[in-house]
């Protein structure tokens, strides 16, 4: 089993853009989940990729927005994960009576025209997440049938496990993490669907097949670093479905994707103020 660093980081002062924009700096040198709160945030990483809290402050060191920060570093013994995400975080999840996703420990589940398992371990993606239930929505709105899918940043797999069961012809998962990549190939097996894992980050979509349709859940500063590569991989009417950001981050989103002659048609926000949109190239596009 995978022994863990758990860094602890408060930030003085503390907001969300500035716990999104550690955990997103963080998770490219490695640290896998973050549970953010009022304070500042935890965060995880593999022991075999480092010293956590060196890393954690490597990085937070050239953070560009100003504000103070005090880590602290935790050892945490490799252990049935599962057995930690049931005690502690994952219950059953029913999202618009559509969908039910559950782990495979779970007994008391509610019944869905759509039932996937997925056993987290450390990847995130249990559908928890406004992301990631606001991604599910997106995605159970939209008519699959006969689509190639591509899922980055697949995470547990859970959106490309979805499209699959709702009648995409081909799923394509990318996931740059390997214990999340190892993970969603878990996953992907029990839910017994056809969806093809690669290990790797966006310069992965450059040797395949361009796509109908691209999910991104991952985070407002990977969105914008590699939605030129998104365009891309998509075909002359390919819909891009974007999550991992806020609200008020919407603009820029917006602002990015029109230059690939991307536009809105829909959008889900939370309560919590996270979004997910959906956007579709326009019949103009321009060349890329």
């Amino acid at each position: 089993m995978n022994d863990y660093y758990k860094i602890r980081i408060n930030f003085s002062p503390v907001n969300s853009d500035i716990t999104d924009l550690a955990a997103a700096y963080l998770g490219e040198v490695g640290f896998e989940s973050f549970e953010p709160d009022e304070s500042g945030l935890f965060a995880y990483i593999n022991t075999a990729l480092g010293e956590g809290e060196k890393l954690a402050h490597e990085v937070l060191n050239d953070f560009q927005i100003e504000t103070e920060f005090a880590i602290t570093q935790e050892f945490v013994k490799g252990q049935n994960w599962n057995e930690e995400w049931e005690k502690n975080y994952f219950k059953p999840i029913l999202i618009d009576n559509a969908c039910v996703i559950h782990s495979s420990f779970h007994k008391d589940v509610p019944k869905a025209e759509y039932d996937i398992v997925i056993d987290p371990k450390m990847a995130f993606g249990t559908g928890h997440h406004d992301t990631t239930s606001n991604m599910v929505r997106h995605i159970l709105n939209e008519n699959l049938h006969n689509k190639l899918i591509i899922d980055m940043g697949t995470g547990t797999g859970i959106l490309g496990i979805l499209a699959s069961l709702r009648g995409a012809k081909e799923v394509i998962g990318i996931e740059i993490d390997l214990p999340a990549y190892e993970n969603a190939l878990e996953n992907v097996s029990l839910n017994k669907v056809n969806m093809n894992l690669i290990h790797g980050d966006a310069s992965a979509l450059e040797g395949l097949k361009k796509a109908d349709i691209l999910f991104a859940n991952i985070n407002r500063n990977i969105i914008l670093a590699d939605i030129s590569k998104y365009a891309r991989a998509l075909n002359e009417n390919g819909v891009m479905m974007l999550s991992g950001f806020y609200e008020e981050d919407i603009p820029l989103i917006l602002s990015a994707a029109r230059e690939y002659n991307f536009e809105e048609t829909s959008r889900k926000v939370s309560d919590t103020g996270w979004s997910a949109l959906r956007l579709q190239r326009s019949t103009n596009q321009k060349s890329l």
